[in-house]
């Protein structure tokens, strides 16, 4: 491990960039996912016509009437959404959204101030997870946590070879030259 010139092969060039645009489209794919939840909130929480339309449907559908317990959380539920809540998560989503369609777009240009941000970015949410899959154990939440582990384990890596491989190469120059 401490030789510079021993390389793994999930980070030799074909497969390191394979790997970066695939992480990438995962991002982005996220990104994509919270502009729909952002922008539907926003959109939904706007029109009043339409929660209480929604509010009427589960009314009659699920006869909310008769239950004391679900008529308590949705009259709890409807003061935090007038509170405005809604529309902060909307905006937290959006801007989360945009911080991943920069990671991404970055990570698949491959630019290292992206591959940097997306450390920084991904690493900061890891304990979040932990403690998330520690209170709510679930197979989804581990492997959202073991992706999130192995893109700040690989970009690392990446960034690590990518520092120490032009001191290689002068190195490699030096010997040659002489």
């Amino acid at each position: 491990m401490s030789d510079p010139t021993h390389v793994p092969a999930i980070l030799r060039e074909p497969r390191r960039v394979r790997y970066l645009k695939l992480i990438a489209l995962f991002k982005i794919a996220k990104g994509v996912l919270l502009f729909v939840l952002g922008f539907s909130l926003l959109f939904l929480n706007a029109r009043d016509r339409w929660l209480d339309a929604i509010s009427d449907w589960a009314n009659e559908e699920i006869l909310l009437g008769h239950s004391k317990a679900v008529h308590f959380l949705l009259s709890n539920l409807q003061d935090v959404l007038a509170g405005g809540a809604l529309r902060a998560t909307a905006f937290l989503a959006l801007f989360y959204c945009a911080i991943l369609f920069t990671e991404g777009l970055g990570v698949y240009f491959q630019q290292r101030w992206a591959e940097l941000l997306m450390i920084f970015a991904t690493g900061a949410l890891i304990p979040l997870e932990v403690r998330h899959l520690w209170h709510r154990p679930s197979l989804a939440a581990l492997l959202i946590l073991l992706a999130n582990c192995f893109i700040v384990w690989f970009l690392y890596r990446v960034l690590k070879r990518d520092k120490a491989e032009p001191q290689v190469e002068r190195k490699s120059e030096l010997v040659e030259t002489r």
